[in-house]
């Protein structure tokens, strides 16, 4: 099939997806299966193959993201009904004043982004996100989004995170260069995701009513209102709860990015830093701690925990369809004409580098497909351009911001973040598609000027 006929079906299956999810209402997770069953027919895909596509596409996505979307849900529920959030949101409201919490929080992100990957940080800091929000009585949103925002930014371009660090193999980057650039562009970044955010935020957008109905609970339900008739937990107790799952996958990067591989230390620190282990270990605690602070037996714990899943099951599973879209995207050639016909442009390289790696993001929807791809197609071109190691760190980062931009129905961090911020499709692609775009671009200029700087 001709280059022109694949990205004609590319656009033409987000139209239409777009279409059904917002004008005709079609639940999200029907909408993705649908399209992708059409664009596998209209581009040909053999007839055998399409359905073992999509189970991979799904599979690919869930067999992470569904255990950690309950282990955190789990975690953040029991937390929220101990009161553990709001008496941690209203220490913090107290110590800093209500008009320094968002930047704070912003600020708290960046750091936590660093050793965690996005989703998962983000699952974590979604129950301290709702118990500042009902501190200030404000909408998730209006502190979750730069929240998100920020994550993903230092997700795309500091390492240990696998795109960036995968891109920078197939290209031989610095990864020292690569780390020092891109953390420091996401500081300035975190400062612009606060105020991007606050200028989306400046109507309001209606939460989902299943969101809506899990905000208002939050800290209000039967079990938490008779959790505050014991004492709270401490803020201690609830930051190791959030810092020790952290402090493991820290562990487990750390011991990746040092240690030869097959050394046995390696592998016992990436089996304790992988962030399955980790959150196991942060439910176990919370079970106990919590569990004895709010006088909790096996059966109440388990009540509060199982309460917790029917609100993750949406967000897995539009999680998941989300994946199978992507799989099919990639698998019909349609990511791989984009990047083709881009790279026939002859553009500036480093320009060149973060249009097709944007492109490529939009297109099939995965940050780390987008830059190791990316990284691949402009490998020689690097290689073979007499390019300084600072140059080529610069590259590959301004590659990386490429991935950050057009987060949208395709890409799985779209639905986990608009779902648990409690926002529409069409809301979503108001805010967090308009503050990812933005803070690619501005990541982008910001490599650009370092670029002609050491030009």
């Amino acid at each position: 099939m001709s280059t022109l006929a694949l990205l004609g079906i590319g656009a033409g299956s987000i139209a239409l997806l777009l279409l059904l999810i917002i004008r005709w209402q079609v639940h999200a997770f029907v909408a993705m299966m649908l399209v992708s069953f059409l664009v596998a027919f209209a581009t040909g895909m053999p007839i055998s193959d399409i359905i073992s596509t999509l189970i991979a596409g799904m599979g690919g996505t869930l067999g992470s993201v569904a255990i950690l979307v309950a282990l955190g849900s789990m975690l953040g529920r029991m937390i929220e009904v101990s009161g553990g959030a709001a008496s941690l949101a209203n220490r913090f409201t107290q110590l800093l004043g209500p008009t320094r919490v968002p930047m704070a929080l912003t600020a708290a992100a960046l750091v936590l982004a660093i050793p965690v990957f996005f989703d998962v940080g983000f699952i974590i800091l979604v129950p301290i996100v709702y118990g500042f929000c009902k501190a200030a009585g404000v909408n998730p949103i209006k502190f979750g989004l730069p929240v998100a925002g920020i994550m993903l930014a230092a997700h795309v371009v500091v390492p240990p995170h696998p795109g960036i660090v995968g891109g920078a193999a197939i290209v031989k980057g610095d990864i020292g260069w690569i780390t020092i650039i891109g953390l420091g562009i996401c500081i300035p970044l975190a400062a612009l995701a606060q105020v991007v955010a606050g200028w989306l935020n400046r109507k309001g957008y209606p939460m989902l009513p299943t969101t809506a109905e899990q905000f208002a609970a939050f800290g209000n339900s039967e079990d938490s209102t008779a959790s505050k008739a014991r004492s709270a937990p401490g803020v201690g107790t609830i930051m190791a709860l959030i810092l020790i799952p952290l402090a493991l996958i820290m562990a487990g990067t750390t011991g990746a990015t040092l240690l030869p591989k097959g050394d046995s230390l390696r592998n016992v620190l990436g089996f304790i830093g992988s962030p399955i282990f980790a959150l196991m270990v942060a439910v176990g605690l919370a079970m106990f701690l919590l569990g004895r602070n709010q006088g909790w037996n096996r059966e109440r714990t388990n009540a509060i925990m199982e309460s917790a899943l029917p609100p993750a099951a949406t967000v897995i599973l539009v999680t998941g369809a989300g994946g199978v879209f992507a799989k099919v995207l990639t698998a019909s050639g349609i990511g791989a004409a984009l990047s083709q016909s881009l790279t026939a442009t002859h553009l500036p390289l480093i320009l060149l580098a973060f249009i097709i790696s944007l492109a490529l993001r939009a297109a099939q929807g995965s940050a780390t497909v987008a830059i190791i791809t990316t990284c691949g197609l402009l490998a020689d071109a690097m290689a073979g351009g007499g390019y300084s190691p600072l140059q080529v760190a610069l590259l590959t980062v301004a590659i990386g911001f490429g991935s950050l931009g057009l987060s949208h129905v395709n890409d799985s961090g779209f639905w986990i973040v608009t779902r648990y911020l409690g926002l529409s499709v069409g809301d979503g692609l108001r805010t967090w598609t308009v503050l990812t775009t933005v803070l690619g671009l501005a990541g982008f200029a910001l490599t650009a000027l370092l670029w002609v700087a050491v030009a």
